[in-house]
């Protein structure tokens, strides 16, 4: 009499499982694969860095008092945004940037940091624009950012104003932003998602 082999419960169980996570692992590859999702504006679009050099560790002065190091965010996400007041785009963006940094993401940091050289032009606008969630630090002599990149150690080059930095999680710049963009968007938030997922280029 020939006898037949009945799988058990867990054995059915088992290969399902199995089955799935084999499915669900080449989709995922390919997620990884094909980059992060689209975000842009009719002008600009989110520009990858490929290859980027950590954040350098700079005290940051800050307009709070004390002083903002972007190394200290590790495993955070950081939007670092470079704007002027001279920069009618920027006067537009950053209260939206205050509210993406009051909107509660934990694994999100959000920095505008002004390139003015007059520094007591600062002040009064920030209170004008009442930006108060909003970390806010100086760099008018380049400690960090320059227009001309080459000639300092930096991932950080103004090429338009306002221009924003997206710092992965690893402390690298995965990515920049010229213009004004809507951080409170959807898109922008599977952005933060994919990111924020430990995801890199």
């Amino acid at each position: 009499m020939t006898s037949v082999c009945v799988p058990t419960r867990r054995a059915v169980v088992a290969g399902m499982i199995g089955a799935g996570a084999s499915l669900a692992m080449p989709a995922a590859r390919a997620r990884a694969a094909a980059g992060p999702p689209p975000f842009g504006t009719i002008r600009h679009q989110f520009t990858l860095v490929r290859g980027a050099r950590p954040v350098p560790p700079v005290a940051i002065p800050a307009l709070a008092g004390g002083a903002i190091d972007l190394t200290a965010f590790k495993g955070r996400l950081v939007l670092v945004n470079f704007w002027a007041t001279w920069c009618a785009a920027c006067r537009t963006e950053l209260p939206m940037l205050d509210r993406l940094a009051a909107s509660g993401r934990g694994d999100l940091a959000v920095v505008a940091i002004s390139t003015d050289r007059n520094r007591a032009s600062v002040s009064p606008y920030v209170k004008g624009l009442k930006l108060r969630r909003l970390a806010i630090g100086f760099d008018p002599g380049g400690l960090v950012s320059r227009v001309d990149a080459a000639e300092l150690d930096t991932p950080f080059a103004l090429y338009g104003m306002p221009i924003s930095f997206l710092i992965g999680v690893t402390g690298q710049v995965e990515g920049y932003m010229t213009g004004e963009a809507d951080w409170l968007s959807a898109e922008a938030g599977a952005l933060f998602d994919y990111y924020a997922g430990g995801a890199t280029q």
